[in-house]
């Protein structure tokens, strides 16, 4: 009885960077930082108007506790996102499977839709064989080059465009 690792294994995306047995092997996301830049903009930016729209009615210092309350609850959603975000992708003949950083299966299911904006940026659509479809967001940054440009291929050729 051999022991599996739950740690993603390095980039591969050919037959050639198979496992011996034939099966594709996981490929490591990494934190993007565009991503959380973006996040660290939209945090600011909401907070800002927040106090923005209490200042006037409540006064600047009462504002000030609800506009924190604010940043304090954007601030944990953004840890609940680094959190829950995915680590691994395994890509199959049909189908692209999601791994969370326990081990755990996210997201299994053909790519059903792609929308690509420029080559920063990719929102893959999945469709399990039963039930709703999920949304898979990739940022450039976030996986080497080559797999990112094969992932936006099959989700073109899979939405039909």
């Amino acid at each position: 009885m051999t022991r599996q690792s739950t740690a993603p294994a390095l980039p591969a995306l050919s037959p050639e960077s198979a496992t011996p047995d034939g099966a594709p092997q996981r490929i490591a996301l990494r934190r993007s930082v565009a991503i959380w830049a973006a996040m660290g903009g939209f945090v600011v930016t909401a907070t800002l108007a927040v106090f923005a729209c209490l200042a006037p009615h409540l006064g600047a210092w009462q504002a000030v506790p609800l506009t924190l309350a604010v940043w304090a609850l954007l601030a944990l959603c953004a840890l609940r996102y680094e959190r829950t975000r995915p680590v691994a992708l395994k890509i199959g003949p049909d189908d692209l499977s999601v791994w969370g950083r326990t081990g755990a299966l996210m997201a299994q299911g053909r790519i059903a839709g792609c929308s690509q904006w420029s080559g920063r940026l990719l929102i893959l659509a999945l469709m399990p064989e039963r039930g709703r479809s999920r949304t898979l967001l990739l940022a450039a940054d976030a996986l080497p080059a080559p797999i990112f440009r094969e992932l936006a291929v099959l989700g073109r050729r899979s939405a039909g465009a």
